[in-house]
């Protein structure tokens, strides 16, 4: 089929919306009607080379959607299911999918791949093979796309709040319940209060933290994050420190949670200087593939057992925890709806990434037409 979908052709360049020719699904694969997706930053990090990816590429990797036809071999979906995408599959048969480590899936080795695990490709454009970031490529009206891939969901549940659990929620949210292991009564610091920071205030609240300290530049979420769970909120690390030292008499924080857009090495010895003795620092904001140099004291290690542990996708298994987090948000515990800030068609895509950068959304969300 002919669809449309907003493709990047180079690093730096805006999206542009193309007519892109797609195939229908082989075995193990399922042809889905995108309907929402979530503006994540990971696809900017693709955009301007953090991430490494092959180029042209459709992207998007928080999808939402309705199943239209599956593939020989697909037993766990039918045509009319609605699904979520995760970023990450899931093939539930490797060392890491069978030993409760579904975020670590050897799949995961083709995300950046563009073609399909058997080296094929779906999606073409001017007449030339294009990937999908992810796997998935959502910003698009249509995907064919691995089982191992997408999460049934309850027909009711909106898809327009779900699309936001296959990456940024559910990995702030495991940043702190799974990595950082928040318990009753921490104080937690989240540094960055964006799609992936807002997940992880509600983390920490949801598992009982007494103080959440949400760090963020832009004055004007605050409101926004003592909303999501927040007890206090400052501009920079430093005034975060001189909060946290008063807030537990010098202890210091039980976890802070490294969320920023862009992750610079300096800040890794900031977020060290806020964690308590035998505390984690944890690290689930992107950093640049080119940058390689950070800054911190060594004997920090050693003399007072900190620790600096690094998070992918929250450490989450998705077939587990996208369900969960869905029946948190019925249940009215996880906060969806408030964290969509605005909404775009595909042809806004670039502004609503400009929205992003500039700090003027939470989360924004593509709203596919067919």
């Amino acid at each position: 089929m002919r669809m449309q979908a907003a493709v990047i052709w180079g690093e730096g360049k805006d999206w542009e919306i193309e007519h892109v020719d797609l195939d229908g699904p082989s075995a193990g694969e399922v042809l889905v009607s995108w309907e929402t997706a979530g503006l994540c930053h990971s696809d900017e990090h693709v955009r301007l080379g953090d991430l490494p990816s092959m180029v042209p590429t459709v992207g998007g990797h928080e999808g939402a959607g309705i199943v239209v036809e599956v593939g020989e071999g697909v037993t766990g979906l039918a045509p009319g299911d609605h699904v979520v995408a995760s970023f990450l599959p899931a093939c539930g048969r490797c060392r890491w999918c069978s030993t409760g480590h579904q975020n670590l899936c050897d799949l995961g080795a083709f995300l950046m791949a563009g073609a399909q695990p058997d080296g094929t490709f779906r999606r073409r454009v001017r007449g030339t093979n294009v990937g999908a970031m992810a796997l998935l490529g959502a910003f698009a009206q249509y995907g064919t796309v691995l089982e191992a891939s997408l999460i049934k969901i309850d027909d009711d549940i909106p898809l327009d709040r779900a699309c936001l659990i296959g990456c940024g929620v559910t990995t702030g949210w495991g940043s702190a319940v799974h990595t950082a292991d928040v318990r009753p009564g921490d104080t937690v610091v989240v540094v960055g209060v964006g799609g992936i920071g807002s997940g992880a205030v509600q983390g920490a609240r949801i598992a009982g933290a007494e103080n959440i300290v949400a760090v963020d530049i832009v004055a004007a979420k605050e409101k926004a994050a003592r909303g999501f769970g927040a007890t206090h909120f400052v501009p920079s690390m430093a005034e975060a420190s001189e909060l946290v030292a008063d807030l537990t008499r010098g202890v210091m924080a039980d976890s802070v949670l490294l969320t920023v857009g862009l992750l610079q090495g300096e800040q890794i010895a900031g977020a060290l200087d806020l964690t308590r003795k035998g505390g984690a620092t944890v690290v689930t904001a992107i950093g640049s593939i080119k940058e390689s140099t950070v800054a911190m004291s060594l004997p920090l290690f050693t003399l007072f057992e900190k620790r600096l542990l690094g998070s992918l996708f929250g450490q989450a298994n998705p077939r587990a925890d996208i369900p969960r987090l869905l029946r948190l948000y019925r249940s009215g515990q996880l906060l969806l709806d408030e964290s969509i800030t605005q909404e775009y068609r595909l042809d806004e895509i670039n502004t609503g990434y400009a929205d992003m950068l500039a700090g003027r959304n939470i989360r924004g969300v593509l709203r596919h037409t067919h």
